[in-house]
């Protein structure tokens, strides 16, 4: 079930790209990822609450907090920066060179989580790799 969330995901983040493009012509690329914001804590907010799992905001660990805190810190950065290369770049450029992330996701869950390295990942990540240096040169 996993992969449907997955490739619902990938649907989603190529629309976010095809759009956000539309939506920064003549905007400030720091503005528009403050609108942005704004919806998708809207939305979250709106579904935690409609699914009535707020309550277990009371179970969090410093832990948690912490980490949820850091990943915040670095999704709004990667927002940040995704959006101005969008306002520069072409989007059938930036979205592809972005997806880096998924072959440095591989290579960090080996280091920081301990993660076993399979063939398929490893193979996969190559060509990310290399699908970015392609892009970029």
């Amino acid at each position: 079930m996993w992969w449907i969330y997955a490739l619902l995901s990938a649907l989603f983040a190529s629309l976010t790209a095809i759009f956000a493009k539309i939506g920064i012509t003549g905007v400030n690329s720091n503005l528009a990822t403050a609108i942005r914001t704004i919806i998708i804590l809207m939305v979250a907010w709106g579904i935690v609450l409609a699914r009535g799992e707020a309550k277990g905001l009371g179970s969090l660990s410093k832990q948690n907090i912490i980490f949820l805190i850091i990943s915040g810190i670095a999704t709004g950065l990667s927002w940040i920066f995704y959006f101005k290369a969008l306002q520069i770049g072409k989007v059938s450029q930036v979205a592809p060179v972005d997806k880096l992330s998924v072959a440095l996701t591989v290579i960090l869950s080996i280091v920081f989580l301990g993660e076993a390295l399979t063939w398929k990942a490893a193979i996969g990540a190559l060509l990310i790799i290399a699908g970015t240096v392609v892009m970029i040169i």
